[in-house]
């Protein structure tokens, strides 16, 4: 046939249109497809022997009477037998008879529908009928609601969030393959389960991923399932299904409870993404007046603020809402297990009984005091090093004292938190001279206040001038071990500890000096915490 003919031919025959369906549900069909399904001359659909069709199913309220209907029997590996060209032989036979058949009716100038279930681009068998009959009638192609949609709005998950890349992977791909590209995926949705379900499973075990995957069959049916897939039994997983893996940015919904989250020292870009969510999902924000303030205010949250001092009244509140079904977060400074709110609400949790036994507490890390202060000031912290507050407002002075005794008689870098108050004027001093018993004069301190804020401050001195250092609540000190070294690096000091520890022997010898009685008393008239 010449062009001329052929250009006629397609005025004169019928459309050829491949629509989407989408997973099953009658009500996630597009209105587009509505219209062209109740318009069609013919209604084509792939069905297995046993001729049933999901996609026919979803369509069938939209079907008119006098339609006439083509069921494309398709072979699937189970119905193959003694073809002489095996599988592909057996489909290959299938779609030139397909397309003979459907090829008559356009000839005919009727207009063809082929449902496809989900959306025909996506693995959709509507496409081999496409590339085979464009060249000779005009073809289109709907969207529809793809089961990987479907099967995400039934998990109730988003799969992937801000720059996180979406991976959509065949079940029968070689295994090896598989897991190579499951490994590079930061979110991937698998298809085509079925007897490959055991294949997939084992590939989301040996990449990591299986304690994050959901399992979904039949989304957008009355037949769905969802549920966690290293739970399933591989016996009896249709091929209508498939494996997701939500990004790493995905969270559960928040569930009524307490979270106690830490906002790191001062600086907003050392709050960590898990902590900004919970305190962006919470209902109520509960926390001392200071640190609430840092929290930008969003519409619809409650604040709970109050002063310091009051940690078990603060607790208390924050389980009590739990309990009445809010969504809790008790906010701290730094990391909230460090000297903060964790303790006192777990405490708290612990001692209630019955009152707030069913109330969830979850604790999320944030970025210490110590670690901040360390990262501007080099690595003091690079070997063992301990962690001492040195308030007596919850302990008594002499368990302060003797544990600085030991701290500094091991050689240990010590991490100082509260090294002042109004109150409290003269302890700084007094550890001062328990630590001189046992390191030199000339070890490198750091003292660095309000790190991470606008007015932060940050000081490199010696042991010998530690006792008249100004120092308050906002200031943390780092006090060097006989290994900590200062270097001078672009102008400013730089201060380490190495990993490594001399030589076996050196410690005892030449980095300790003699103990002395760790008996330290407040002066005179000072009673005060």
């Amino acid at each position: 046939m010449n062009d001329h003919g052929s250009q006629e031919t397609r005025r004169r025959a019928g459309r050829i249109t491949g629509v989407g369906v989408g997973p099953g549900d009658p009500d996630l069909i597009t209105v587009r497809a509505v219209r062209l399904i109740s318009e069609a001359d013919v209604i084509a659909y792939h069905c297995a022997g046993h001729g049933r069709s999901i996609a026919r199913a979803a369509a069938a309220p939209y079907l008119r009477a006098g339609q006439i209907e083509e069921e494309l029997r398709y072979p699937v590996t189970t119905e193959v037998g003694d073809h002489a060209g095996g599988y592909e032989g057996a489909v290959a036979d299938f779609y030139a008879e397909a397309t003979g058949r459907l090829a008559r009716h356009l000839e005919a100038g009727r207009d063809v529908v082929v449902l496809c279930e989900g959306d025909p681009s996506l693995y959709g068998s509507y496409l081999h009928l496409h590339e085979r009959l464009r060249g000779q009638f005009r073809s289109v192609i709907v969207p529809g609601v793809s089961s990987l949609s479907a099967a995400a709005v039934a998990a109730s998950v988003p799969l992937v969030q801000h720059d996180e890349v979406l991976t959509v992977l065949p079940g029968t791909l070689p295994d090896d393959e598989l897991r190579a590209r499951l490994a590079g995926s930061d979110a991937a949705a698998i298809l085509k389960l079925g007897r490959t379900f055991g294949k997939v499973r084992s590939a989301l075990e040996q990449t990591g991923l299986l304690d994050r995957a959901v399992y979904v069959e039949r989304a957008g049916s009355d037949r769905e399932r969802v549920e966690p897939l290293a739970g399933v039994d591989p016996d009896g997983v249709p091929y209508m299904s498939l494996a997701l893996v939500p990004g790493r940015g995905h969270r559960e919904v928040t569930k009524p409870g307490v979270v106690i989250v830490g906002l790191g020292p001062g600086d907003p870009a050392w709050l960590t993404p898990e902590a900004d969510a919970a305190i962006a999902e919470a209902t109520d924000l509960v926390g001392y007046r200071p640190y609430l303030a840092r929290v930008p205010v969003r519409p619809g949250q409650q604040r709970h603020a109050s002063g310091n001092t009051v940690e078990a009244e603060r607790s208390a509140l924050a389980l009590d809402l739990a309990a009445e079904g809010c969504r809790v977060a008790v906010v701290s400074s730094g990391d909230p297990g460090v000297f903060a709110m964790a303790a006192a609400v777990l405490e708290q949790a612990a001692t209630g009984g019955e009152r707030w036994a069913s109330v969830p507490v979850t604790v999320l890390p944030g970025v210490t005091a110590a670690q901040a202060v360390a990262a501007r000031a080099g690595a003091p912290l690079g070997h063992d090093y301990c962690v001492l507050s040195l308030s007596d407002r919850l302990k008594p002075w002499q368990v302060i004292a003797d544990r600085v005794e030991h701290a500094a008689a091991a050689d240990l870098v010590l991490a100082l938190y509260n090294p002042a108050s109004r109150s409290r004027t003269w302890q700084l001093a007094a550890v001062a001279d328990v630590i001189l018993r046992h390191r030199s004069p000339a070890t490198p301190v750091i003292v660095g206040r309000a790190v991470g804020r606008a007015d932060q401050q940050l000081q490199v001195i010696t042991l010998a001038e530690l006792g008249g250092a100004e120092v308050d609540m906002s200031t943390l000190v780092i006090v060097g071990s006989s290994a900590t070294r200062v270097a001078v690096r672009e102008g400013r000091p730089v201060v380490f500890t190495p990993r490594h520890y001399g030589e076996p022997g050196e410690a005892a010898s030449s980095r300790r000096l003699r103990p002395r009685s760790s008996t330290v008393r407040p002066p005179a008239g000072d009673g005060g915490p």
